[in-house]
């Protein structure tokens, strides 16, 4: 729900303000007046926010990252668990806290709990640290009093998350290098290598292989045209940002990507793994079914994987089982469906939900460690047929004049 910043005054005609989570101005206005307060003024936040701190934020780089997310959880359920309170728990990190913008993050914390927020509605007004799914949990915690057994939960979770974006960054490293290697080589032999034999070749008098007039020509286009290509190139890369920023453009990039070859199935495991982790946790935590969905579609990381969890809780919400909802939604393995099946017969379907994570982390980790056996092969036949094309246009000519030489 979106919060509401107000202003008014209250029964003894004294101002008053603070911030209110709610669904509408009307909602709040109605809070406000069974408070015993007159409002002057009902603004949602987000107009309300500093467009010039949020840019300086983002400038001095001091923006709360995950690293910054888990120290915090981790922190907070250690603090939590041995009796301290959330004011003074607070208080002790941002006194202890070293990076800048945690310091004022804790700082905004502790005021908005002074105005009686409580911890989740001052963590929603921080949707550049917290997410939805990390709101939703503390606010599960709050209302169940189990806020430190939460932030142990949170701390696990992220540190999984943490744990599957670097194998999958790591696994992806080294084609990305390889590939980013080819293209400069690629410029640098046509703008520097090719030119200089053009000026031999020219001087043979004599008719030129293909291959050679393919590279020949394949130079002179890229030193003719090479504003317009990077003209393009600056182009294509802000179109692109601009088409991912919109929800069809991002869906069909991630529906791509799950399409690729052999990082595809990858990208697809780490995802539904992520999604399946987050299920479980959120249903462990005493959330209904149809919330938890929707949480651990936002947790996926893939529109494509979302718009599937969110079709399963649309089946849900129609009064399909569990089980029936994801058969219909087409991303889970026969395996995987057996087990949340026995979950729902059984009544433990988070615990199955928590088996199909791991089921899946493991499938990942597994995948990441063939990957670079798979992907070898491919680019040393890239490699080598680059080497090939190269080597066969600027010797080919030089062998020919040789033989002629001979003769």
């Amino acid at each position: 729900m979106p919060n509401f910043q107000w202003s008014g005054r209250d029964s003894e005609r004294r101002p008053a303000g603070g911030v209110i989570e709610s669904r509408s101005r009307t909602q709040v206005a109605q809070m406000l007046a069974g408070m015993g307060i007159v409002p002057v003024s009902i603004e949602p936040l987000q107009e309300v926010q500093d467009a010039g701190a949020t840019l300086a934020r983002w400038l001095r780089r001091d923006r709360i990252g995950a690293q910054e997310r888990l120290m915090f959880s981790r922190q907070m359920g250690t603090l939590l668990r041995a009796g301290v309170p959330i004011m003074r728990a607070l208080q002790g990190l941002q006194e202890s806290a070293t990076h800048a913008g945690m310091q004022r993050l804790l700082a905004d914390l502790r005021t908005g709990l002074d105005s009686g927020l409580e911890l989740s509605q001052a963590m929603a007004r921080h949707a550049e640290a917290f997410d939805r799914f990390y709101v939703s949990m503390v606010r599960v915690g709050e209302s169940t009093g189990q806020l430190a057994e939460i932030f142990d939960s949170l701390y696990e979770h992220l540190d999984f998350q943490r744990l599957m974006g670097e194998q999958v960054k790591s696994a992806l490293r080294y084609p990305k290098f390889v590939l980013a290697a080819m293209a400069v080589a690629l410029v640098i032999i046509n703008i520097y290598v090719i030119p200089a034999f053009a000026k031999v070749f020219a001087g043979m008098k004599v008719e030129l292989p293909l291959m050679t007039r393919v590279l020949l020509a394949s130079s002179r286009f890229m030193l003719a045209a090479w504003p317009g290509l990077l003209g393009a190139g600056v182009f294509a890369w802000v179109a692109s940002r601009a088409a991912l920023a919109r929800p069809a453009g991002r869906a069909a990039w991630d529906r791509w990507k799950l399409r690729l070859p052999i990082a595809g199935t990858v990208l697809r495991k780490s995802a539904l793994s992520r999604a399946c982790r987050s299920l479980a946790l959120v249903l462990k935590s005493g959330v209904p079914v149809l919330d938890g969905l929707t949480l651990a579609a936002a947790v996926s990381e893939n529109a494509f994987i979302e718009a599937a969890v969110l079709g399963m809780r649309e089946g849900v919400q129609r009064g399909e089982t569990v089980l029936m909802a994801a058969r219909k939604a087409g991303i889970f393995t026969p395996i995987v469906l057996q087990m949340v099946m026995v979950g729902e017969e059984s009544g433990t379907l988070e615990a199955m939900l928590e088996e199909v994570g791991l089921l899946y982390q493991r499938e990942v980790e597994y995948e990441l460690k063939t990957m670079s056996q798979q992907i070898e092969p491919i680019l040393v036949f890239f490699l080598g047929g680059l080497v090939l094309v190269l080597a066969l246009g600027v010797f080919m000519p030089m062998w020919d004049l040789g033989k002629a030489a001979i003769k």
